[in-house]
């Protein structure tokens, strides 16, 4: 999605190889016209899939996951990382380590709002380690739905999440992928795809 690229490009703050920042438009400060954005891009990719419900843990997923729904006209959840008292009702559960944060904690989702007749898919801001994604995808099999796919908004390449989630059998698009980064620059992965093309072309004399 060359709009997201280009605000990352522009706006993001690259701190280290690993942590990016994108708070001024997507996760404290949100850009709501890009959110939507991203909402009907994630609904024209799953446009052809029966899907019932979005699903997306709170909070930073939150806004993607109800643009996405509003594209492909159905509701969304999101895994809340405490339970709540008025959560008193049978829950799915999961166990979820934040690499950010150094802590585990686990999420949960309500018995009554995902069941085996449900077509999920998974929206979330970012895929790194894949830890937060891994958590949702349990669960969805715990209720025995059926999980159609994973949509991200930003997919660091570079780290093992895609990985851990194709071992799993999961489809998994994202919007941007950061093949590299390093402050003052960022890579992504068409970037590095179209590199390789341009040297082989020069490798062949064309």
């Amino acid at each position: 999605m060359k709009l997201l690229e280009e605000r990352i490009r522009q706006e993001g703050l690259i701190l280290s190889d690993t942590v990016l920042k994108v708070d001024s438009f997507l996760n404290h400060q949100v850009d709501t016209q890009l959110a939507l954005e991203i909402g009907r891009e994630f609904g024209r990719i799953f446009a052809n899939e029966p899907i019932t419900k979005v699903l997306t843990i709170e909070a930073s997923g939150i806004q993607f996951a109800m643009a996405a729904g509003i594209a492909l006209g159905v509701p969304f959840i999101y895994a809340k990382k405490k339970k709540a008292v008025t959560l008193s009702e049978n829950v799915y559960a999961a166990s979820v380590h934040s690499f950010t944060r150094q802590e585990t904690y686990q999420v949960s989702v309500s018995q009554k709002y995902l069941g085996p007749n449900d077509k999920v898919l998974i929206v979330d801001d970012f895929l790194a380690t894949g830890a937060a994604l891994v958590g949702l995808v349990d669960i969805v099999r715990e209720a025995g739905a059926e999980l159609l796919g994973v949509g991200c908004v930003i997919e660091k390449s570079f780290q093992e999440g895609r990985a851990l989630l194709e071992q799993k059998g999961v489809r998994v698009h994202a919007l941007a992928r950061i093949a590299s980064m390093s402050p003052g620059e960022v890579r992504f992965v068409e970037d590095e795809d179209d590199t390789s093309i341009h040297q082989m072309k020069e490798n062949a004399g064309c």
